[in-house]
């Protein structure tokens, strides 16, 4: 047996939704009067009914809004003898900052070799080829991979009017105070659900890290505009999805 479709919601605080309601009651008083719905009377409702409609007006004019390329993440993955830890970057400069405040705090290390410094270089890079080697080959019981990864996620085109306007303060207010969180009914891991919107941070014991991922595809149209955005140098970003959040031990 096939399910039937499920109905369409009728918004009383519209025009279109109060005129629907008013003509849902004049033919439920005609059924109530005649045990039936003649068809002169039911024509006759109709005609008056849709007087109140213009069909003249031009439609609104849509924009087509093709899915978001892949986004990209840097990825360092850093271990030494006490830590093997992997952080999440914007771009390859604020990987090699984070990656250069570590080498600088363990400058250390280093004093009494030849060629080296008493003090780090200013320059990120050349503080890592310093202190790693350029082949990162110097220190035997260290070292990094520094990468750029694709943020995968499975995108959708729109169609979306013009006029498109994201929900206001109040609607915005009852969407986060409806907000639900789902212990583990998501493929068996748990999710924050906003409006549509799922949000995921779980625990993976295959990789050992900390995942947060935000998913946009179930959101709802009136979201369209939603991004979501890492902020730069940010080590445990808010990122979509299949990008490995920071490592805690």
């Amino acid at each position: 047996m096939t399910a039937p479709e499920p109905k369409t919601p009728v918004d009383r605080n519209t025009p279109v939704g109060k005129a629907v309601i008013a003509l849902h009651r004049q033919l439920t008083d005609l059924e109530e009067r005649t045990d039936e719905w003649p068809g002169a009377d039911v024509v006759d409702i109709l005609g008056d009914w849709l007087k109140q409609f213009d069909f003249t007006a031009p439609a609104p004019a849509d924009a087509h809004i093709a899915p978001r390329p892949p986004g990209q993440a840097w990825v360092l993955r850093r271990w030494d003898r006490h830590e093997d830890g992997i952080h999440l970057f914007t771009d390859e400069d604020s990987a090699l900052a984070e990656l250069a405040r570590h080498v600088r705090g363990s400058w250390e290390n280093l004093l009494g070799d030849d060629d080296v410094p008493d003090t780090p270089p200013t320059d990120d890079r050349t503080a890592v080829d310093l202190y790693y080697g350029p082949d990162r080959d110097n220190r035997p019981d260290e070292g990094y991979s520094l990468y750029a990864d694709a943020i995968s996620g499975r995108g959708r085109p729109r169609m979306v009017p013009l006029a498109f306007q994201f929900p206001d303060a109040a609607d915005c207010e009852r969407a986060n105070r409806a907000a639900v969180f789902h212990a583990g009914i998501h493929g068996g891991l748990p999710c924050l659900e906003v409006d549509g919107v799922l949000v995921f941070a779980y625990l993976d014991a295959q990789v050992g890290a900390v995942r947060v991922s935000v998913h946009l595809d179930s959101a709802p149209d009136h979201l369209v505009a939603l991004s979501v955005s890492p902020d730069t140098g940010c080590r445990s970003a808010a990122t979509p999805p299949s990008v490995d959040g920071e490592r805690y031990r």
